[in-house]
């Protein structure tokens, strides 16, 4: 529910704190007292568009922040974790400024949001119903969302079957894609694929070749350099006067005065390790040295190696182990497509099988929606007639679809509908969103909400701008009730005239103007029980007497509940 509202420079408003409380919060006032500011302070920050003209003269920049309560499991704390917002507590903080260079921001929690965030988690909070474009029944895919929520419990299963079976056409449409091309396109591949199986095959790569074949190259063509540098290596090492030589008599010389003190011990140690040590070496280099051999042939064979490899990689792959892997995928689509007749034979009955079961399973759904759909009108059009306006029809037209036309891989059958009504005896039924006034949408979404069942995770706030043009008597009463019963599971913002609407309020705030500074401003105050009866007086229109006391504060045990 929406708990807090905090204004800063809009219109006449300098500065506003607000709390709201649960149930059915109503605000008053005088004609032009400022009432609609309000509201459109609230559909600023649920996300309506800014303008320039909405700031109070004098100031550069307005700001709007809003305070929500919200179940854990909501949608709209599920839509703010989509974002990675975090909504601790149950708490969610739209604060939203504009300023005169036509520069805004928007945070939710203390993140940066932009305008088009914010309205996928406003719209899971509240629902304004009056002079503002939160006409949530005017989208049709809503108004099918309304018809489904009065029949959830019966059409559940019908939908989890439906589910389940446009979940298997999806799967199997991936798989018949995944083959893919008809008859003659599915023998093109097959020519090609088999063509560049066995060519990699006879390729017999192995990762890591190429740089094996590259180093030897780089070998043969040094040759001459390497076997040079070996050969002097070697004869350093083991020619009379090379370092064997040298060493050992060093070893001879030092081991001949060990006797005289333990350092010469110790060096004598080193210099036999190092002995040990350029044995191993002058093997190697010996071995290294006989080993030379740098054949003509086998340097023409790895040339022609390397350039063999590097015609498959341009082909298969940047290096061999994207090419082994291009010759594992291929193989894997080469045993799918020469199976694919027999495949695409079995796909082909099972589609056309889940196809007759999905239009089965839609035609049920649609049945059940049909028939709750009436029974909703029904009882719509009984509200509607209490809230004076006895002449109103309203419809749910289904749109006509046969196997050909229904929609088959849809998880919520094939309807498409739209509510229709007519206000007046003699005019024909129209969509709603092309007949209905202000006024009559607002009374028609209270009889709608009357009716229906509130998802207790989805908006937990409406908001109704001045619904009570042209009621009074016992249909303001009528009006009252309604509040009070929706009020009973959701929070209600009501601008209202009656003072049948403010005696039933849980709470009464007053709207009114007041000169400060030598400027106009716009206040708004929450009544205490006294001051709504006087707000009830006034609203009733009586002098304030005691009779016209005692008369308010009947109507307010009347509706006290």
């Amino acid at each position: 529910m929406l708990s807090g509202l905090h204004i800063k420079n809009i219109a006449l408003i300098d500065r506003a704190d607000i709390e709201f409380g649960e149930g059915l919060n109503v605000l008053s006032g005088e004609t032009g007292s400022g009432k609609s500011v309000i509201l459109d302070c609230i559909n600023f920050v649920l996300g309506s568009k800014a303008d320039r003209n909405m700031i109070r003269s004098g100031e550069n920049e307005a700001q709007v922040t809003a305070e929500f309560e919200v179940e854990e499991g909501s949608y709209a704390a599920e839509k703010l974790r989509e974002f990675d917002i975090d909504c601790e507590d149950g708490g969610i903080i739209i604060s939203r400024k504009y300023s005169q260079d036509g520069k805004g921001s928007i945070k939710v929690n203390g993140n940066a949001v932009t305008a088009a965030m914010l309205k996928a988690v406003t719209m899971h909070l509240v629902d304004v119903h009056g002079q503002s474009e939160h006409f949530f029944l005017l989208d049709e895919k809503n108004q099918l969302k309304v018809i489904d929520d009065l029949c959830r419990d019966e059409s559940a299963p019908v939908m989890g079957r439906l589910s389940a079976l446009v979940g298997e056409k999806r799967e199997i449409r991936r798989k018949v894609k995944e083959i893919g091309g008809d008859e003659a396109q599915r023998e093109r591949e097959i020519d090609l694929l088999s063509f560049q199986m066995e060519e990699l095959e006879k390729a017999n790569l192995s990762e890591g070749e190429l740089d094996e074949l590259l180093e030897k190259r780089h070998i043969f063509n040094n040759a001459e350099n390497i076997a040079t540098s070996i050969g002097e290596a070697k004869a350093a090492i083991d020619d009379d006067g090379g370092c064997t030589e040298s060493l050992s008599l060093a070893i001879k010389k030092i081991a001949s005065i060990t006797r005289f003190s333990k350092l010469y011990e110790e060096l004598l140690d080193r210099l036999e390790t190092i002995s040990s040590e350029l044995d191993d070496v002058a093997s190697l280099v010996s071995e290294l040295y006989d080993g030379l051999d740098f054949d003509a042939d086998e340097a023409e064979r790895v040339d022609e190696r390397i350039s063999f490899i590097r015609s498959i990689l341009r082909k298969y792959g940047s290096t061999e182990e994207a090419a082994i892997k291009y010759l594992e995928d291929g193989k894997k689509r080469l045993d799918l497509l020469l199976s694919s007749d027999m495949l695409m034979q079995r796909y082909t009955k099972r589609l056309a099988e889940l196809d007759d079961a999905i239009y089965a399973a839609c035609r049920e759904l649609t049945d059940i929606r049909k028939r709750y759909a009436e029974d909703f009108c029904g009882r719509v059009e009984g509200e509607l007639k209490s809230l004076n306006i006895p002449d109103a029809r309203v419809e749910v037209a289904f749109e006509q679809y046969d196997e050909k036309s229904a929609e088959l891989l849809s998880e919520n059958g094939s309807d498409k509908v739209s509510f229709m009504f007519s206000a007046n005896k003699g005019e024909p039924l129209k969509p709603l969103s092309k007949v209905i006034s202000g006024g009559e949408m607002s009374r028609f979404m209270l009889a709608v909400k009357t009716q229906i069942k509130t998802d207790p995770k989805d908006i937990s706030t409406y908001i109704f701008d001045e619904i009570d043009a042209g009621i009074s008597g016992r249909t303001a009463n009528t009006m009252a009730e309604k509040f009070i019963e929706i009020g009973k599971r959701t929070q209600i913002l009501c601008v209202s005239h009656l003072p049948q609407v403010s005696a039933a309020s849980d709470s009464q705030y007053l709207i009114y103007k007041e000169g400060a500074e030598g400027k106009t401003v716009t206040r708004l105050k929450r009544l205490s029980d006294e001051e709504k009866i006087d707000e009830i007086v006034r609203l009733t229109g009586s002098i304030d007497s005691k009779a016209a006391r005692d008369h308010a504060k009947e109507l307010v045990e009347e509706f006290r509940h």
